[in-house]
């Protein structure tokens, strides 16, 4: 497999500018890709909605209309772009400079980047950032993996399995800087809950835990509904919650590690769930439901624990049993599987392995 340096470009999600959390966990794993391919001496641009800011990373700034939320549409909803797609603008530009790159890499969960895939000379890779949420998308996916057989990535198994594919494809995890995590073996009697404040989070199961086990809740992340966040303050008026708005890195891990546990609670099945590896770089066990990605990351007993799906009386059960829990092995399984250096080769492997 040739070791040359990659000349790589990056089309990241037109849900929104990157630095302003609106992508989620996508926005942290382009990140952190794109970090970890030019510290190996690879060369790469990154193609993202104006007003993108990532420290210290190439970025050209396309502008447009940004895209609306794939998880905020129903199954059978029709293919929709808004006048002045950003998303259209972001692939035009990929397609008039294709030439100048070995490998075009899309983490946009829309179906124009694989509609277009045929028509484009330079090989695509597409990271899939979410499970199946559509029909169109799902056929479109099952497409481009029929035609263009290893260009695919998904994050877990459980993620891919909610598309209707014929065969495997890569699963590639995630990772984060660990020295950007400080450990702490001895937390405050806080809990904590980090993502996006949206229906498909179910933050308010997470409430209403903390309520019941009279312990403090740190809510960190991008507020995305406010309506369903006044609704959730409205239900539970007496919740010891405080929510701290969206932060930092630097911000969120003060705050984050200082927890004896994160509450994962997604109602969907979430593709895989970076908060989580945060937490557990930090030394922080997670309390997850037994759904989709952070199944595969939790070691149930070991870095947290995993409960039945939207029992709020699980994650009370397992808040209770925290003591058990070793925070070191929280760290060490984060040094272990979710390192830049980790995540690092597993998707150059991927890139190489397509382009030789």
């Amino acid at each position: 497999m040739p070791n040359y340096s990659l000349k790589l470009l990056f089309v990241s999600t037109p849900v929104g500018a990157l630095g302003t959390g609106i992508g989620g966990g996508v926005e942290l794993s382009l990140y952190n890709i794109a970090q970890e391919m030019l510290r190996r001496g690879h060369s790469l641009q990154i193609l993202a909605p104006v007003g993108s800011k990532l420290a210290q990373l190439p970025i050209i700034e396309i502008p447009g209309n940004r895209q609306i939320i794939a998880q905020s549409q129903g199954r059978d909803t029709p293919i929709m772009m808004p006048d002045n797609s950003v998303l259209a603008n972001m692939w035009e530009y990929a397609r008039q400079v294709q030439g100048e790159y070995d490998l075009i890499v899309n983490f946009a969960y829309d179906w124009l980047p694989f509609y277009v895939t045929p028509f484009f000379d330079k090989a695509i890779a597409h990271f899939v950032s979410m499970g199946s949420l559509s029909v169109a998308m799902d056929k479109m996916v099952v497409q481009v993996v029929a035609k263009f057989p290893g260009t695919i990535g998904f994050y877990t198994p459980s993620q891919a399995a909610t598309f209707a594919l014929n065969t495997e494809c890569a699963c590639l995890s995630s990772g984060v800087d660990l020295s950007l995590y400080e450990f702490c073996p001895n937390p405050n009697n806080y809990l904590a809950w980090l993502g996006r404040i949206a229906p498909e989070k179910a933050l308010e199961d997470a409430v209403q835990a903390a309520q019941i086990s009279n312990i403090p809740l740190k809510i960190m992340g991008k507020m995305q509904d406010e309506e369903y966040w006044q609704k959730i303050c409205i239900t539970y008026p007496n919740a010891p919650i405080e929510y701290l708005g969206f932060l930092s890195t630097t911000n969120m891990q003060q705050q984050l590690r200082q927890c004896i546990a994160l509450l994962m609670t997604p109602r969907w099945i979430e593709a895989f769930g970076n908060v989580a590896i945060e937490a557990l770089a930090c030394g922080v066990p997670v309390i997850a439901y037994r759904r989709g990605g952070p199944a595969e990351i939790v070691q149930d007993g070991k870095t947290g624990f995993l409960v039945e799906p939207d029992s709020v009386k699980g994650l009370v059960s397992a808040i209770a049993h925290l003591p058990q829990i070793d925070r070191s092995n929280c760290r060490q399984s984060a040094e272990t599987d979710y390192s830049l250096e980790a995540l690092g080769d597993r998707f150059e492997h991927w890139f190489r392995v397509m382009l030789k």
